[in-house]
Parts: structure tokens; C-alpha cells; sequence
């Protein structure tokens, strides 16, 4: 690592901040919070995407045998968001620092102004000096309505506030080459830019108290180093994991970021939940996309539209056998779209610079 970070998202999950029964490990919560707070001290600009409110609450509040599993998650996330958010708020006040809370659902990512309207109250928050905290709303988020985990929280948020550094922090020492608890594993420290293959070290395994497994944060990981910022997934439970990262001498798995991508691209790379329209390409057109220089899709290579899109709204790119390309921002609605279908010398469907291809982070 031979750069030098100003604006990083640290997420944090449930199993860093539970203990082995269940009960939230409020020392190490603490002395994360003392970290975070150093990395504040010397300049840099600290996103903090917590899990862990569920676990907060897990032990404070009894149900019956009828109370559904989905109720019980919404009543566990309602009471553990407050606890687990104070907890943060004493923490860092008692350091002198001042935090904000910002709870959201995937349906505030929705649309590119929604977008925008996060991305402006974190980089103000950011700019006085206050330290966002950021969760799902998990007790209004419920199955499909959900991120995948926070990571994919975390991974959006990175790209939203164009950070230069996004640490995952789990139990594990990053990603091993083989089980993490084969004693010939060890950590694979670099992955290398568009590397593939990594998922066959990946175990089906996750946390009992969080949704989310290392083949998400390796799938957010590679998203994230795609458009340009540097990924860690490091041991939140070991000591001084953010004083090593900001010493260098940090031992995780660590992703090389490509080249830095425009504002509009990100979105679009997080917004696989908010296909307007559906595009069927020919075989000339998945080619031309997957080449080596950038190529914009032109309507001569579709086959098919289908949705109902307005100009600017995601579309999810297919080839001819169903296979998922890619999604893009639509240069155009779906009837000016429908009526180009296979003709040449016509304006781009998608322009290269708002899409983004699904083979860029598969693992």
C-alpha cells in the first residue's frame, strides 16, 4: 500500500461486536471507537457503517412462540438500533467527537437523486467534522426490500462519497487459501486488479448474527477495487486493526484498485435492484461491450426492449441465451428505444461512461 488514504468507510459486523453468547462486546466497540477516533486526528475523513443492533437487543426482550420470525427481527432491530447508536454516541463524545446517525433502506438508492440527496448530507456531515453512522433500517427492511448484508451497504456508500479506502472488518484475518481453520491455510494478502478465481477459496460459512459471508465481501470487494478504491477485509477482533492499516503494516487480504471511475458509473454499478427495462443484445454487441476498448451499445446491436424507461433510468443489459451482461443509464426512453431496435447510425442506447459490466467483479 503506497498511497496515502483521506477518506475511508470502515464497516464493522456483527461478529466483531458480539461476543461468543450472543451479548455485544462493548470493549471492543470501545476500543474500535478509540481507533476510529485517531484516524480522525490525523486528518482522515471516517464513514462508520455498523451492523450489530439486532445483537444489541437479542437478549433484552422475550417473545412468545407466535410472534413471527420477520416481527421479531423488526421489534429486535427497533430497540438494538437505539441501544447500539448511543452506545457509539457516549463512546465517541467522551473522545470529543460528534456523531451522526443515518438509518436507510435500498429504496433511498432508487433513483439518482435520492442518490444524490445522501451522498450531499454525508459529505456535509463530513465536512464539519461529524462522524456519520450508518445501518439499514432493518426493521422496516425486510427480504426483498433488503441489501444483501452491509457490505453491499458499506461497498455503495464507499462509492457514493468517492472514498479511497474501504475496510471490511469480520473475524477473520481476510481471505485464506484454504479453510480458515486448517492450520496450512494462510491469508491471501494481494488480489491482484480483475483477478478471477478467487471464489473457489470460499466457503458457504456466515455469521450466526449477521446475514452476510466472505463470498459477499469478496464480491463487493472486487466491485469496489473496479471503480477505483482501495479494499481491505481485515480481523476487526484483533488489536490495533486501523492503527496497523493507517501504519501500513496491516495484515488482511488487500484488493488493487483500477483507475478511478466517473461519479455516474458508480451509481449505476450499485443500482442492480432498480432495472427499469430489460435489453437483449446480439453476440456482435456482447463482444464490442466485452472488448478491450471502451464501446458504447448501439441500437444496431439489440435485439429486444422491454420495460417501461425513461431517460436516465437503469436498464439490465441480457445476451440472446438469458445470460446477465450488465446494467446501464438509458440514453433514452423505452418507446424512442423499442423503435431503434437494429438500426444503424443512431444515438447510443448507453454510453460507455454510464455502464457497467458484471464480469468487472465476478469472483
Amino acid at each position: 500500500m503506497n498511497y496515502q488514504p483521506q477518506r475511508v468507510v470502515v464497516k464493522v459486523g456483527s461478529n466483531v461486536l458480539t461476543k461468543d453468547d450472543g451479548t455485544p462486546d462493548r470493549e471492543r466497540m470501545a476500543e474500535l471507537v478509540k481507533q476510529i477516533v485517531f484516524l480522525k486526528e490525523q486528518g482522515l475523513q471516517v464513514v462508520l457503517v455498523s451492523s450489530g443492533a439486532v445483537a444489541f437487543a437479542r437478549n433484552s426482550i422475550c417473545f412468545d412462540d407466535k410472534t413471527e420470525s420477520v416481527v421479531r427481527k423488526q421489534i429486535l432491530a427497533s430497540v438494538g438500533q437505539i441501544d447500539i447508536i448511543y452506545a457509539y454516541k457516549d463512546l465517541f463524545h467522551a473522545a470529543g467527537h460528534q456523531v451522526a446517525q443515518i438509518v436507510v433502506t435500498p429504496q433511498d438508492f432508487l433513483s439518482r437523486r435520492h442518490f444524490l440527496n445522501i451522498k450531499g448530507c454525508l459529505s456535509g456531515l463530513l465536512s464539519h467534522g461529524i462522524i456519520p453512522i450508518i445501518n439499514e433500517n432493518d426493521a422496516v427492511a425486510v427480504t426483498e426490500l433488503m441489501f444483501t448484508d452491509n457490505d453491499e451497504l458499506a461497498s455503495m456508500t464507499a462509492a457514493m462519497i468517492d472514498a479511497d479506502t474501504l475496510l471490511l472488518l469480520t473475524n477473520v484475518d481476510g481471505i485464506y487459501n484454504g479453510h480458515p481453520d486448517d492450520p496450512r491455510a494462510k491469508v491471501i494478502e494481494r488480489v491482484r486488479r480483475r483477478s478471477t478465481g478467487m471464489g473457489r477459496y470460499i466457503t458457504a460459512s456466515k455469521s450466526s448474527m449477521g446475514r452476510g459471508g466472505m463470498q459477499s465481501k469478496l464480491k463487493m470487494a472486487k466491485k469496489s477495487a473496479y471503480l477505483g478504491i482501495h479494499v481491505f477485509i481485515a480481523n476487526g477482533n484483533r488489536d490495533n486493526v486501523l492503527l496497523d492499516f493507517y501504519n501500513k503494516t496491516l495484515s488482511a487480504t488487500y484488493f488493487e484498485p483500477d483507475s478511478a471511475k466517473p461519479s455516474l458509473k458508480k451509481w449505476v454499478a450499485h443500482s442492480d435492484n432498480y432495472a427499469k427495462g430489460e435489453v437483449i443484445v446480439n453476440e456482435g454487441a456482447r463482444e464490442a461491450l466485452h472488448a478491450a476498448e471502451a464501446n458504447s451499445l448501439l441500437p444496431i446491436g439489440v435485439v429486444s426492449v422491454s420495460g417501461d424507461f425513461s431517460k436516465g433510468d437503469i436498464v439490465r443489459i441480457k445476451d440472446e441465451k438469458g445470460e446477465e451482461i450488465g446494467l446501464g443509464k438509458a440514453e433514452y426512453g423505452s418507446k424512442k428505444a423499442a423503435g431503434n431496435v437494429g438500426k444503424s447510425k443512431q444515438r447510443p442506447m448507453v454510453h460507455y461512461n454510464y455502464l457497467y459490466l458484471f464480469e468487472y467483479h465476478s469472483i
